[in-house]
């Protein structure tokens, strides 16, 4: 017995050394969390094939995606270093480093870091064709969901409503649901139009398009320049959805990549890096992707680049500000 219990006493010995003299990368992983929206908008697939590319291309990364309200418990959970990288809206984000109460950030969540501008959010306002509504004005009284409340959609949609001289008091019913819920309440007669804030092509709204006849709201540009920053000019061009033969002018968004001051200047290094040498695969993610350009970057990024960022884009050539 004392023979037995010797040898598995050395046996456990030997393990125990073998595991400390292992080399430390070969055992230390680093988890990334991806952190995106609802399974219905552009966000998620993009970050799917982001985790892909993550765990493929970069040694020691253990990524995993997780479905959110996205831009505003985006920023909150990284603000707790629940997550590593996630997507956001430009005004989101600009909210939250300033700590603007009303779109949900009761402090400044100062521990947010930029990686990349990625590919800009239209503001798509759709309406069921039997609604009868054309323009803006046509929703007073109407029902319509303006996404999760407090999400970036949201907070999209009170600021175009708001310079299009409109309140939630002047519309009939206001809804705060994702937007597969808005489509499916859509489908059903419950509801009338639906603003979603996405990339090109979302999937709910191409869900719509294929089961109900659709307009697109037009945002006239007048509404955009009212607006202001950092809402754009934009055009959802013709046949983006079934039954849209038009081009139809409306507001965009950038949406960026962030992360928090705690992740490693190395980590968020191999993850910007990542971005840009697999581009292709982020498009054939989403079509949404192909608006990713190097060269804009840093386009009005609110908030301070991470080092490791920097270290990225200074080694492409871009001029980063010290």
């Amino acid at each position: 017995m004392k023979t037995l219990f010797r040898h598995r006493s050395l046996a456990g010995l030997a393990a125990a050394l073998a595991i400390a003299a292992a080399p430390v990368g070969a055992r230390a992983q680093e988890f990334v969390n991806v952190l995106t929206g609802g399974t219905s908008g552009v966000y998620y697939p993009l970050g799917v094939a982001l985790s892909k590319i993550y765990g493929e291309k970069i040694q020691n990364i253990r990524p995993t995606v997780q479905a959110t309200k996205a831009s505003v418990e985006n920023l909150q959970l990284l603000q707790q270093g629940k997550g590593e990288i996630a997507f956001t809206l430009g005004d989101s984000l600009a909210a939250a480093w300033a700590g603007d109460a009303e779109a949900g950030f009761k402090t400044p969540l100062k521990k947010l870091r930029g990686v990349t501008a990625i590919y800009p959010n239209y503001i798509q306002i759709v309406a069921s064709k039997d609604s009868g509504i054309k323009t803006l004005a046509d929703l007073k009284g109407k029902r319509l969901s303006v996404g999760a409340p407090k999400s970036g959609t949201e907070l999209n949609a009170r600021a175009i409503l708001a310079a299009a001289g409109m309140t939630y008091k002047d519309l009939g019913k206001i809804e705060y649901l994702p937007f597969a819920e808005s489509v499916e309440l859509m489908k059903n007669r419950q509801l009338d139009a639906t603003l979603q804030s996405a990339g090109l092509g979302v999937a709910s709204l191409r869900d719509l398009a294929t089961s109900v006849e659709i307009t697109v709201v037009e945002v006239p540009t007048s509404v955009v320049e009212k607006a202001g920053a950092p809402f754009v000019k934009a055009t959802i061009p013709a046949n983006t959805y079934n039954g849209q033969t038009t081009a139809t002018p409306a507001a965009a968004v950038v949406n960026y990549l962030v992360t928090h001051e705690g992740v490693k200047e190395d980590t968020v290094y191999q993850m910007t890096k990542s971005i840009y040498e697999n581009l292709p695969d982020l498009a054939a993610a989403h079509a949404a992707a192909r608006s990713i350009k190097l060269e804009n970057a840093l386009e009005g990024l609110p908030v301070p680049l991470h080092p490791g960022a920097a270290r990225y884009f200074k080694e492409k050539g871009l001029k980063v500000d010290s």
